[in-house]
């Protein structure tokens, strides 16, 4: 798998990163882990193609996380001329709530005849889903969003991938994480019991229990980006816009 960041930021941008939005390619696919509303112009500030994506893989419906895809799906209509197939897999209630968005930002555009086909595909929780040959499981964990918020773990059969989507600490998170080629972590604050997010004072003491093979922080605010060079100390990998990694 080849790892392209495209955003690691969080909600706010601090640091001036940009929302989530993780490029995989895979020996099957070219997959985007999250979608965030700054996805769109970042995929292009990277010279990334949206119309290289086969798929769209969501941890939660926040629009840090999904609210770039009215935007992806218009640019792919008007702009990018794809012809394509797209598909977008999130949590139960995906459908609705993207259905929602486009409507809000660009109203009467879900009647559009779309010159591409894409549908959208609710992954059961606990359950191993196909996603273009890609085994997805996800389950949830603690962070308010008006459906379940997933952690989630993507194999092509070759290597794992695991990421925690946002979340307070939560057992859940061991078996996602558990012997994962990488396992991406959202780590909100320095310190502090935070309400839906982590902190490095609680996540650190349990490094050993998450059993990655590697471990990379994202999603953080002022407090971490305060202090990456004690978290490198740790032998954690630090998420950073425009980041290449293979494994």
């Amino acid at each position: 798998m080849k790892l392209t960041i495209i955003g690691c930021g969080d909600a706010f941008g601090s640091g001036g990163r940009s929302n989530t939005c993780f490029l995989l390619e895979t020996n099957k696919a070219t997959v985007a882990i999250d979608f965030g509303a700054s996805a769109p112009p970042a995929l292009k500030a990277r010279g990334v193609d949206p119309n290289r994506l086969d798929a769209v893989i969501l941890s939660h419906l926040h629009g840090d996380h999904f609210g770039g895809l009215p935007f992806l799906l218009l640019d792919s209509q008007f702009l990018a001329r794809r012809d394509k197939p797209l598909l977008i897999a999130g949590p139960p209630g995906t459908r609705a709530r993207l259905d929602g968005a486009l409507e809000v930002f660009f109203p009467k555009s879900t009647g559009s005849k779309w010159r591409f086909p894409w549908h959208v595909v609710e992954v059961a929780l606990d359950t191993a889903t196909d996603i273009l040959g890609h085994s997805l499981v996800t389950t949830e964990v603690i962070h308010q969003s008006g459906a379940p918020s997933t952690a989630l773990r993507l194999t092509d059969g070759e290597k794992i991938f695991a990421y925690s989507g946002d979340t307070e600490w939560t057992e859940a998170l061991l078996p996602i994480a558990r012997q994962a080629d990488l396992f991406i972590c959202e780590c909100y604050a320095h310190a502090g019991k935070l309400t839906g997010h982590m902190s490095w004072d609680i996540l650190q003491t349990k490094i050993p229990a998450l059993a990655a093979k590697r471990l990379m922080l994202t999603h953080m605010n002022p407090s971490m980006l305060a202090r990456l060079d004690q978290i490198r100390a740790a032998g954690v990998l630090i998420a950073e816009d425009g980041l290449l990694l293979e494994f």
